[in-house]
């Protein structure tokens, strides 16, 4: 293995990898496909020692086994190069634009749109899913012609080079992907170098970091960035399993999840049944193991608690009761009576945090869902009828009916947030295409001799009576439309 140390800098790389980068977008589409399937079959052979690259514990990040490991990253990673094999062909395919809709003027103009990569993608890699989520994006742009740029987070390099080398193994040219030191410096670098377009999995402040870096350079970018996201609890909704999800979702990877949920509302429940489920959801949060928090994040939580007791709300259970400072063993927190207010329901954190607001019907349920700045996923448990027409009216990227995180990992399914939650997508054919931008060829066959000339008076007329007989209400208008455009035209002959 290479050491990312000893190599020279990114501008100085950045030559050879744009040549080799312009050779591989010159590739057919299928060979480039061909990779990832010998990609996929090196990654089945050796999953468990892939999954052995991801660290288990590192500060503000994963709690978790090897086990956990494989379903969540490489189990989803498998199928994310399954779907490219399967779509990436006819998603990329270049479009022939027919002549249904064609402009009357245009009317020997032919048209295609290609889809041409961007160039040089810079990834910047999370830290709580350092494989499955950089590796997805890793691979769908290579798939759609770019070279890759992987900044990975701290203490995640493991996985990165692991992936590099199987690709290289399966026939990518080395010099598509490059694994970055994990530091800051390392994306400032890159930035500043030149790339093409940077896709960020990260919170919101750095989304907002970056952003002001790319703003110099006016380049593109996609941002997964952070959640708070909800659960919405309808009447008729089987409190068990709505209450099971949840603690799922709190206990899922340490709870280092950007989608995890963490705030409830209950929607119309009677009293006797929403005091039921708290109950339910209290006594299934205190069997949930501690997670590990890292430096500051103790800090943040205590932050949330005291807030939201200053506010009125209740904590029924406080995760720092008994926690120290610094990598502190939190337990799950669940804050009753919460408001839209509480910097619980407003706040992105990796903690076993739950806050949960009553609310009596769909539109106090949405209006305080909107008070909070992030848009990822929501989730909603209850009849799916009335669950689809609340589901309608959110104003965020994915929303889950009667399930929590899981459905998401479907590489299909395209995945991205709004507001604070970031924009643009990643996965499924809308992420395929996100590593491109389109290209459009047009052929004038017929030579019109007279397009070129300059306009005058007459011409006036002529162009009011296109528009008339093209735009105008009803028949009658649109043949009075035609005999001024032809009264026009002859008058206009030489």
């Amino acid at each position: 293995m290479i050491s990312v140390q000893s190599m020279p800098g990114i501008a100085e790389r950045l030559e050879g990898v744009r040549l080799a980068q312009r050779a591989w977008a010159a590739e057919a589409i299928r060979v480039r496909v061909s990779v990832i399937r010998r990609l996929r079959r090196r990654m089945a052979s050796g999953a468990r020692e892939l999954a052995e690259t991801i660290p288990t514990e590192f500060p503000g990040a994963l709690a978790r086994a090897v086990a956990d490991s494989l379903v969540s990253e490489v189990l989803p990673l498998l199928e994310a190069c399954r779907f490219l094999e399967r779509e990436a062909e006819a998603t990329l395919r270049t479009r022939l634009v027919g002549s249904a809709g064609r402009p009357l003027w245009l009317g020997k103009v032919e048209a295609e749109v290609e889809r041409t990569p961007w160039g040089v993608v810079l990834v910047l890699a999370p830290a709580n899913y350092p494989l499955l989520l950089a590796g997805v994006q890793t691979l769908q742009a290579l798939v759609a012609g770019n070279a890759v740029l992987w900044k990975p987070a701290p203490g995640t390099a493991a996985p990165a080079f692991a992936l590099r080398r199987l690709l290289i193994e399966a026939g990518l040219p080395a010099e598509l992907l490059t694994v970055l030191e994990a530091d800051v410096a390392s994306a400032t670098e890159a930035i500043e170098a030149g790339v093409d377009h940077v896709v960020l999995t990260g919170s919101a402040e750095t989304g907002r970091v970056v952003s002001r870096q790319l703003a110099e350079t006016l380049t593109p970018a996609t941002m997964e960035l952070s959640g708070c996201d909800a659960v919405f609890v309808l009447p008729g909704a089987d409190l068990e399993h709505a209450v099971r999800a949840l603690v799922f979702g709190q206990r899922f990877n340490g709870s280092a999840t950007c989608m995890a949920p963490r705030r409830v509302f209950l929607v119309g429940l009677a009293e006797a049944r929403a005091a039921e489920f708290e109950e339910r959801l209290k006594a299934a949060l205190m069997e949930l193991d501690p997670v590990l928090l890292p430096a500051g994040g103790e800090t943040l939580l205590r932050e949330l608690i005291a807030d939201a007791r200053e506010q009125g709300a209740e904590v029924e259970l406080d995760g720092l009761a008994d926690g120290e400072d610094d990598w502190a063993a939190c337990s799950a927190t669940l804050i009753l009576r919460a408001t839209p207010a509480l910097k619980a329901m407003q706040t992105d954190i990796f903690a076993p945090v739950l806050s949960v607001m009553r609310v009596t019907d769909a539109e106090e349920a949405l209006a305080a869902h909107a008070a909070c700045p992030y848009g990822l996923t929501a989730s909603v448990f209850g009849p799916e009828g009335a669950a689809r027409v609340l589901a309608r009216r959110m104003l965020v990227g994915n929303v889950l009916i009667n399930d929590v995180i899981v459905p998401t990992a479907d590489p299909r399914i395209p995945f991205g947030g709004r507001g604070a939650s970031g924009y643009g997508v990643t996965r499924g054919a809308e992420g395929l295409l996100a590593m491109t931008t389109p290209r459009t060829i047009q052929v004038q066959r017929g030579w019109p001799r007279r397009a070129y000339e300059a306009t005058g008076e007459g011409h006036a007329e002529l162009f009011a009576g296109v528009v008339q007989m093209l735009h105008g209400r009803g028949l009658r208008a649109r043949m009075a439309g035609l005999k001024r455009m032809l009264g026009a035209a002859r008058r206009l002959r030489p």
